[in-house]
């Protein structure tokens, strides 16, 4: 696996629980040769308007100056599953051009049936989403969502169960790493190893950390 461009859509700055500035966040992802990186800060429905404009202004400053694609994106943190499909339209409105929701990850209470709403609602990335089953990875095939599998300690628990059914159902796959710190940023060899290691082929491997991030980032830029 050579160690080429990398495309991250899941990472935090201090405008929600990463310690990065966006700019600091963008710099190092930069100097880390990646063509592209998403700010996708934990949001509800009280921090959603004030969030996602500064990273939509962030994102458009940094591009002007540097060789690098900044997503302006928000992440669906903890919320009620019944507002995730309002709350998914609210943040294309103030300008998130790539939505994650955080799913049932393991290491988290998060309520159950978020996974459900989520592949209902329109939205690009579930992430982490845990135990997974057969009719969550149907509607999502079938909805276009795709899932991560993720670098991030406690949530890479259940990548095994992910990458399973996520083939078995046609789901497509991304690696990222849901990055809140510098050392949290990953070249491409290790995205490999974590896609491998989640039982992907060596095929099945590069569609996830090449093929369909360069996909997905055609879709939304």
């Amino acid at each position: 696996m050579d160690n080429g461009r990398r495309i991250e859509f899941h990472a935090h700055t201090i405008f929600s629980d990463g310690v990065l500035l966006p700019s600091e966040l963008v710099r190092m992802a930069k100097v880390m040769n990646y063509s592209a990186i998403a700010i996708t800060d934990h949001v509800d429905i009280s921090t959603l308007d004030h969030v996602i404009p500064r990273i939509v202004q962030v994102s458009e400053e940094l591009m002007k100056y540097w060789d690098i694609t900044v997503i302006p994106g928000a992440e669906l943190t903890m919320v009620p599953a019944k507002s995730i499909s309002e709350l998914a339209k609210k943040s294309r409105e103030y300008g998130a051009k790539l939505i994650l929701v955080h799913g049932e990850t393991l290491a988290e209470p998060v309520e159950e049936g978020t996974n459900l709403a989520a592949v209902n609602a329109d939205i690009d990335i579930l992430a982490h989403p845990g135990l997974i089953t057969d009719e969550i990875c149907q509607v999502a095939s079938n909805n276009d969502v795709i899932f991560e599998l993720t670098s991030r300690r406690g949530h890479a628990l259940t990548n095994g169960i992910v990458a399973k059914l996520a083939i078995e159902n046609g789901v497509k796959l991304v690696v990222c790493t849901d990055a809140h710190e510098p050392g949290d940023l990953i070249n491409q060899e290790v995205a490999w190893k974590i896609a491998v290691g989640a039982g992907l082929s060596k095929q099945q491997a590069r569609e996830a950390i090449e093929t369909m991030p360069e996909r997905l980032l055609k879709r939304i830029v």
